[in-house]
Parts: C-alpha cells; structure tokens; sequence
C-alpha cells in the first residue's frame, strides 16, 4: 500500500476514534477451505494494520497451524471448531479475554455471529452473498433447513440498525429484497485485486480453457466439465485447466475419467501464485460456472491479466462480467455454456476486444479502495455512536 493511502486510512480510524478492530470470520486464510471471503478479511486486515489500527482476526481453528499467531502486522487468534467458534468468539469478545475491547468487524458467512446482541462498540457487518439454496447443497436437510431460517428469518430482525458492507448490487439486491434489509443501510464496496496480476506472457499455442476455483458443490466443476465436453466437438484441439482443490475432488476426478477427457482437462490442484498468474495470461478464456457468487474475484484477476470470462447469468457474475463488453454470460447448462465459450474460441476479433476492456475495467478495483471504503463504513457507525 502506498504512504499516502496508509496515511488515508490513519487519518479516517483517527477521526472516528478507531484505534483497534477484531475481524470476526468463519475460516482463516491459512484454512484448506479458505476462498474470497478470507482472501477479502485478509486483505483489509493487512491495510488496517499498516496504517497503525491495532487489529485481531479471530476466526476457528486450523489444522497443524498454531491457534495464536501474526501474520502481516496483526494478531490471528484460531480457536474452536466451525460451530462452536460463534458462541465461543463471541463470549470472548464479550469478556475481553484478548485485550480491550473495540470495533467489530463481523463477517457474516451465512451463520451470523450474532454481534448486535453483545458487541457495544462501531461494528459493521461484511456480507459477500446470501447463500440460498447453497444451504442444500452442503448440509443434511435438517441442517440446510436450520441453517437457511437462522440467514433468512431470523439474523435479520437483529441486524436492521447494523450498517452492511457487501462486494456487489446483486447481493444488496438480494440482501433487500429477500431478507428485508432497509437499502440506506447497505454500502457496495468490490472487492480488489493484486497489483501483481496484469498482461505478460502470449496467449496458448493452441485454444486454452482455465478455470480457478474450491471444488466444491457451489462452483459446479460439474457442469464445466460437460460444457467443455461440447465445446470440443467444435474445437477439436481444445485444452483446458481446472485448478484448485476441495471435497469434490474425487468425484470430478471420476466425472473426467467418465468423459475420456483426461488427456486435455488437466486437474492440477492447488498452484503456486507465480503459476495462477502465467495460466491466466495463457488462457483464450477463464470460465466459471458457480451457482452463485458474491462478486467473481477470479473473473476480475484473468481479466486483470488480459484474459476474458465466459460466466454463468448468477448473482455475483452479473457484477463481475459486463455481458458483451468484459466476456459473455451463459444460462446454467452445459450446452448454453459451451455456445459461448466456442464464440469467443473462435472469433479473434471478438476475444481482443473482449481481453482489452477486460483489463481496462479491472485496473478500476484496488485492495486499498476496498480497504478504504470498508472503513469508511465503521467510522461513520463511529461518529453516529458518539453523543
């Protein structure tokens, strides 16, 4: 972060009085789970931190990792397992059993740890998107069910008077129109990107697929895999690479081995960040299939790199992908999704105008905006809180 916006963000926690902040988050970015939210909570954290706020991540524990550490000049305290580490943070908190106690900044993961009922300070809330049908996809049905009433019916009526920070206009939309929330207390805030993300290498000799993702039931790798079954009848040369990793990687292993498809789809796992950024440089295209999203960060770090998305009409993608101008959006199947990744495969007219505002668009989003701007919302909760 540059001097001057460290200086920025000093001068708005100065003015609001915000001298320390506990980041209350499901999972830790060292967890094998981790995704954009931790990546989000991480990012902010970091900024807070070197502009002087005394800041602490508490989220529930992660295997082989030491329960209290530091990690970009703030305290990481890991402790309880992904249930109990609501009532347990917030007792916590509550108690002051790490220090004073100060603002919160409680990201709600589809389980809310409940920070109106105990926190008494500036707090805001971070919403990424309201899970829905995700519950289902996840959980037993009793649990799907407890889990979509805790979101939709009942968190709701404690979080009215919370000021709410979410990445895109289709999860405030969302949080609006289904969950009841009045639209002046919400503030849209996009996530960043990294400033090592940007054009470099050629693309792919031949046409090249990427897709970057948890493999997990939300992304739907499923799909994917089937939509690029199609596209190949088209584009008979075709290769395609699917990183990450997740629960589902045994069955979308077996999915590739059904589709005689091992040849081309390449399934790498987890890669290192130096190697995420050459595959996005190399990609004709980044696809991305999920059910839903909060915003689409990968969309953003390939466009960032010269490389257009082909992305599933969903919550999330609507924001991320401006149809027709940064990529193309799809219905959710395979065939529909197929039909426009050979559009943009095929037509290198359409691609070099796609790439180009991709990356136009994406120098718009920063990690410092985002940190900026979620500041912004907890010094105003602060200087309202004030006699």
């Amino acid at each position: 972060m540059q001097g001057a916006e460290t200086d920025k963000l000093g001068d708005i926690a100065a003015d609001a009085g915000l001298t320390r902040i506990t980041f209350l988050a499901w999972r830790d970015l060292e967890d094998p789970e981790a995704g954009g939210s931790e990546r989000h909570a991480a990012e902010i954290a970091k900024r807070f931190a070197e502009a002087g706020i005394d800041v602490t991540m508490r989220t529930s524990s992660v295997p082989n990792r030491p329960p209290i550490a530091r990690r970009d000049g703030y305290e990481v305290i890991r402790k309880a397992g992904r249930y109990m580490v609501f009532p347990r943070a917030a007792l916590s908190e509550r108690a002051g059993w790490h220090g004073e106690r100060g603002a919160v900044i409680e990201v709600w993961n589809g389980m809310p740890f409940f920070s109106p009922l105990w926190a008494s300070g500036p707090r805001i809330a971070v919403v990424h998107h309201v899970h829905k049908e995700m519950w289902e996809l996840t959980l037993s049905a009793r649990l799907a069910k407890f889990g979509r009433t805790i979101e939709e019916r009942v968190a709701p009526r404690f979080y009215r008077n919370t000021r709410i920070v979410t990445v895109s206009d289709s999860t405030k939309r969302e949080l609006v129109d289904d969950l009841g929330f009045r639209t002046e207390r919400i503030t849209v805030v996009p996530n960043g990107i990294d400033d090592a993300f940007g054009p470099g290498l050629p693309e792919n000799d031949t046409p090249l697929v990427a897709a970057v993702g948890r493999l997990v039931p939300v992304k739907r790798f499923e799909l994917l895999l089937d939509a690029l079954v199609i596209a190949k009848r088209e584009i008979p040369n075709l290769q395609a690479v699917l990183v990450g990793d997740g629960y589902e990687h045994d069955a979308l292993h077996a999915r590739r081995r059904e589709l005689d498809a091992e040849s081309w789809i390449a399934m790498p796992g987890r890669v290192s960040f130096p190697e995420l950024i050459e595959l996005y440089q190399r990609a004709w295209v980044l696809a991305s299939t999920s059910l839903r999203e909060g915003w689409g960060m990968t969309v953003i770090e390939a466009a960032a790199c010269g490389t257009p998305a082909v992305a599933t009409r969903v919550p999330g993608h609507v924001d991320s992908v401006i149809d027709g101008v940064t990529g193309l959006l799809a219905d959710s199947t395979p065939a529909a999704v197929a039909e426009q990744l050979v559009k943009v495969l095929r037509d290198r007219t359409l691609r070099a105008r796609l790439a180009a505002d991709a990356h136009a668009r994406a120098t718009q989003f920063s990690w410092d905006a985002s940190a900026r701007g979620v500041l912004e919302a907890l010094a105003d909760d602060a200087l309202t809180r004030r006699p």
